[in-house]
């Protein structure tokens, strides 16, 4: 990359320094060395005088044309969250979406979730107390979220009749049993066969 014209001579004048500095011991004069003062003083000045915008702005330039700013993330595109107000919550909402936390977030929307899941729950188990229970936990707590008056949405997910849900499971349970194949009668073990061949 080549320098411009202030920050090349900039450069020449402390390599100049440098040498000469290396050489103070070695007999300059005191003219030599007060001038070597001098300019190290307008140095020092120079750098006193330039506003951190102005070096901000350096930086940034320098970053840019060593290519630091290539190939982001959202280049040329708007940066998701931005919108016209401020939540305050805008972290928490941020963390749950990139680590895909679930469990978290408003009863409300918690139990929506799980009443549309709660079929194939229910189908994992196998017996009609293991569904009794879980509809009975589930039914609580809808209801302990209707009661409770902590703001967020509205509650509208219904409780389940329990009686009507175990029915529904067991007729599910008896089509998945008329489904599946009967099993095949285990092959006996090679001795098993030597066996009753040799009787």
């Amino acid at each position: 990359m080549a320098m411009s014209g202030g920050a090349g001579d900039f450069r020449k004048r402390l390599e100049r320094a440098s040498e000469v500095r290396s050489y103070r011991g070695a007999g300059i004069s005191a003219e030599e060395e007060a001038a070597l003062d001098a300019i190290d003083a307008q140095e020092r000045e120079k750098r006193r005088k330039v506003s951190d915008a102005a070096r901000a702005e350096y930086l940034v330039r320098d970053a840019m044309a060593h290519g630091k700013f290539d190939n982001l993330k959202y280049a040329g595109k708007p940066i998701p969250g931005l919108g016209d107000s401020y939540d305050p919550d805008w972290w928490v909402k941020g963390l749950i979406q990139r680590e895909n936390i679930s469990g978290l977030g408003p009863a409300a929307i918690l139990l929506r979730g799980e009443d549309a899941e709660l079929d194939a729950k229910l189908d994992a188990h196998y017996t009609e107390q293991q569904v009794r229970d879980i509809l009975q936990d589930f039914n609580r707590r809808v209801i302990d979220a209707r009661r409770q008056l902590q703001g967020g949405p509205p509650v509208i997910t219904k409780t389940r009749d329990v009686e009507e849900e175990v029915e529904r499971w067991r007729s599910r349970r008896a089509v998945r049993a008329a489904e599946e194949p009967a099993e095949p009668e285990p092959e006996r073990s090679w001795w098993k066969r030597l066996w009753k061949g040799a009787g």
